[in-house]
């Protein structure tokens, strides 16, 4: 009846005979009587069914069995269908043809399985190779600092929030917490670019209002519009002991002072980046003066939205009530990871969850004693002189130190000593331009108080200034084991007694500081004429190491 209907069939005498030709042939479909010599049909079935694998060989039992009973356990024993004997040409025709269907069905599926398995393998693998990517451009920076605590929880592999710290080449820190819309992989997409410009500005020496600038143009230019990023970024100045925070569409910030609680809140004042090309960031900026072992709490909106089983929110409020509770440094960050974790109760967060604690005690000092890479010899050193002089207008609104600096690092000695060469060029400058061209006297920061004074004049004579220049003079020459680098700053002030003013020197927490710090950094530093000239040499040498 089988072969009538066009099927090749193997007949078997036995189950153990049934068992090797399943093992030598692959058949399709198995009939097994269930009482046979050697080796019965149930014991066949469940060898065949071993034997079979992840294919489906669907085991019907031709059986004179009638009892519910004694079928049943054809069943359990492997069995998928039963014909009782005499055999019904219609009946077996219409099994064998569902089960064709069945197993073509099956293989259907295996093979689906097969594929999407396949493009699981790829996507994973391809997200692999993202996240590392990812991880290189987003790299720690500075994050793994004594100083800097931070927690992050991202809802999938690809985290919607960023966290970035840079050190200033003259000392100090950058820290930015963004959080852009959405989760996983099109969230990451917006951050490679944000931290690519944060870190490479950043080690250029620009101010933090022009690297987000910059970020906000890129994002703008690149980002769909439903794509944004709501950030919070922070600027340690180690020179005018300020802290300065933007925030831009996230959760309040904290400024915590130790023993008192919160000293300040920075709240959102400016939008999202990303969002419209022309921002006013500089006049978003919250600055607050820095006490010894202040630090900044910074959270992403995971926090304060967190809810828990009944559908309650973390909330602002509870936030501040842990901080208040917890005013002894170093408490609070780890209080509020617990007490998150005890409101959710081991319930899922709907959103990446980010917490930075920075604290002010760390050394701002320019670090010219650190490890160095070695720098091969040059045939001769770069031997070249340039001069750059700055107007009223420029000086005005624009900041030329990274631009110099760019020009300086284009020379390998000078290139591993950036940090030490910054912190000289930006001293003399800020002289040159508060006290030269500006005309602000420094004994205004002898208080705290006038600390704040000094700089609301100096916005307010940079922004009425009219004339006045700055020139400056660049200049290296080559030596043969390296070359010397004289800096050459000339203002349009009248100058002043220098001579008394060093020889009565003595510098404060809050001035007085820049004659004493260029002394240390430079191979030898003078100030000429009457006082508006500063001349600055460091030299270097090939066994420089950076």
């Amino acid at each position: 009846m089988l072969e009538r209907e066009g099927h090749q069939v193997i007949a078997a005498a036995d189950g153990l005979q049934a068992v090797m030709y399943f093992q030598q042939y692959s058949p399709d479909i198995v009939l097994l009587d269930a009482l046979m010599p050697n080796m019965d049909g149930k014991d066949a079935a469940q060898r065949i069914k071993a034997a079979s694998g992840e294919r489906l060989v669907p085991i019907i039992f031709l059986t004179s069995l009638h009892e519910a009973e004694a079928l049943a356990e054809l069943i359990e024993v492997g069995g998928d269908d039963f014909l009782n004997k005499p055999y019904n040409r219609l009946l077996l025709k219409a099994k064998m043809s569902a089960f064709v269907r069945l197993k073509d069905l099956y293989q259907t599926i295996r093979d689906q399985r097969d594929k999407i398995q396949y493009h699981t393998d790829r996507l994973l693998h391809e997200q692999d190779i993202a996240k590392k990517i990812f991880d290189n451009i987003a790299h720690p920076g500075c994050l793994n600092d004594a100083n800097i605590r931070y927690n992050l929880m991202p809802k999938s592999v690809f985290n919607g929030d960023i966290l970035l710290a840079a050190r200033k080449p003259s000392g100090g820190l950058h820290v930015l917490l963004g959080d852009f819309t959405g989760h996983g992989l099109p969230a990451a997409v917006g951050a490679m670019p944000l931290a690519d410009i944060f870190y490479s500005m950043t080690l250029k020496g620009y101010a933090l209002t022009e690297i987000l600038s910059e970020i906000n143009i890129k994002l703008v230019r690149t980002l769909p519009i439903e794509v944004f990023c709501c950030l919070i970024a922070a600027d340690f100045n180690p020179r005018e002991r300020m802290l300065r925070v933007w925030n831009c569409g996230m959760p309040t910030a904290y400024l915590v002072r130790k023993g008192e609680g919160l000293a300040s809140r920075f709240e959102s004042r400016h939008l999202p980046l990303g969002i419209q090309l022309e921002c006013q960031l500089e006049s978003a900026a919250n600055s607050v003066r820095l006490m010894p072992c202040d630090y900044l709490l910074m959270a992403s909106d995971g926090v304060v939205e967190a809810a828990n089983s009944q559908g309650e929110f973390f909330g602002e409020e509870r936030l501040t009530r842990l901080i208040e509770t917890n005013k002894v440094q170093g408490t609070v960050f780890q209080a509020l990871l617990d007490g998150l974790s005890d409101f959710l109760e081991g319930e899922n967060t709907l959103d990446d969850v980010s917490v930075v604690e920075v604290c002010n005690d760390f050394d701002y000092a320019v670090d010219i004693d650190a490890p160095r890479l070695s720098l091969s010899p040059l045939p001769h050193a770069p031997d070249w002189r340039i001069e750059y002089e700055l107007r009223a207008q420029t000086l005005a609104r624009w900041d030329p130190l990274p631009f110099i600096l760019h020009i300086l690092m284009e020379s390998p000695g000078l290139a591993v000593q950036r940090g030490q060469i910054f912190t000289i060029l930006s001293e003399l400058y800020c002289n040159a331009l508060d006290h030269g061209v500006l005309g602000l006297s420094s004994a205004l920061k002898e208080t705290a108080e006038g600390f704040a004074e000094y700089f609301a004049e100096r916005e307010q004579r940079l922004s009425a200034l009219q004339d006045g220049f700055i020139r400056f003079t660049l200049e290296q020459v080559p030596r043969p084991d390296g070359g010397l680098l004289s800096i050459r700053i000339e203002d349009s002030g009248p100058g002043f007694d220098w001579t008394s003013y060093v020889a009565n020197l003595k510098p404060t927490n809050l001035s007085g500081r820049g004659l004493t710090l260029l002394q240390s950094l430079c191979s030898d530093f003078r100030l000429e004429g009457p006082g508006n000239v500063a001349v600055a040499q460091v030299e270097w040498t090939f066994s420089d190491r950076v």
